[in-house]
């Protein structure tokens, strides 16, 4: 049971029943806007980099790389959907480039984990680029070669980069945890030791704590 599972069950979380059809950030209502797919562990975690960004225009917490249709919170966390925790995000790229992004999401997660991020195990926490398109997919590549290139991690990188796939949005309660519960989400992040990893992993280039 991971740490947030027990926030979860001794009822530090209100549990909310709700739909995920209104939840969806929909396509792109703009021709010139991009779409972007990351899992690094918690959604909650990810969602935050990526939402107050100038030039991202939506973001959405939920599932995707997996081979069961329309999932639920407790049907990933058995772990066996083969879907991760993951966040899509719709950007216009005269503001924000997909390299922008890639770097956000690097340096938010500890890519030499398999199937874990801190306090978190299992497939439905494992890390991965869902790229949209071949530039997508170059450019991610390029990437994680480059830190590969330049930084020194005692384990090598084993993060995802594969094809993005239908992304279902999470529960209503799920989306933008942070500002909806900060004290919560911030007792989580730290009990998590998140941020202590990340500054270990890379150091000045470490996110601020969210």
């Amino acid at each position: 049971m991971t740490l947030r599972h027990r926030f979860i069950q001794f009822g530090f979380i209100a549990v909310i029943a709700v739909g995920i059809v209104g939840n969806s950030i929909g396509e792109p209502t703009e021709k010139t806007y991009a779409r972007a797919t990351f899992a690094g562990g918690c959604f909650w975690c990810m969602q935050p980099p990526f939402a107050r960004l100038d030039g991202v225009i939506a973001t959405a917490a939920g599932y995707t790389g997996g081979h069961t249709n329309n999932p639920t919170y407790e049907k990933v966390s058995r772990g066996n959907t083969g879907h991760t925790e993951s966040v899509q995000i719709v950007y216009d790229p005269r503001k924000v480039s997909y390299e922008k992004l890639l770097d956000i999401f690097w340096h938010n997660i500890d890519p030499t984990t398999i199937d874990r991020q801190f306090c978190d195990a299992g497939s439905e926490y494992r890390t991965a680029i869902f790229f949209h398109d071949a530039e997508q997919e170059h450019l991610a590549k390029t990437s994680k070669q480059a830190i590969e290139a330049t930084k020194t991690f005692p384990e090598p990188i084993v993060t995802e980069i594969t094809p993005a796939s239908t992304f279902y949005p999470a529960e209503e309660h799920h989306q933008d945890y942070s500002d909806k519960n900060p004290v919560r989400y911030q007792v989580y992040r730290y009990m998590c030791k998140r941020d202590a990893r990340l500054a270990e992993l890379w150091g000045s280039d470490a996110p601020p704590a969210h």
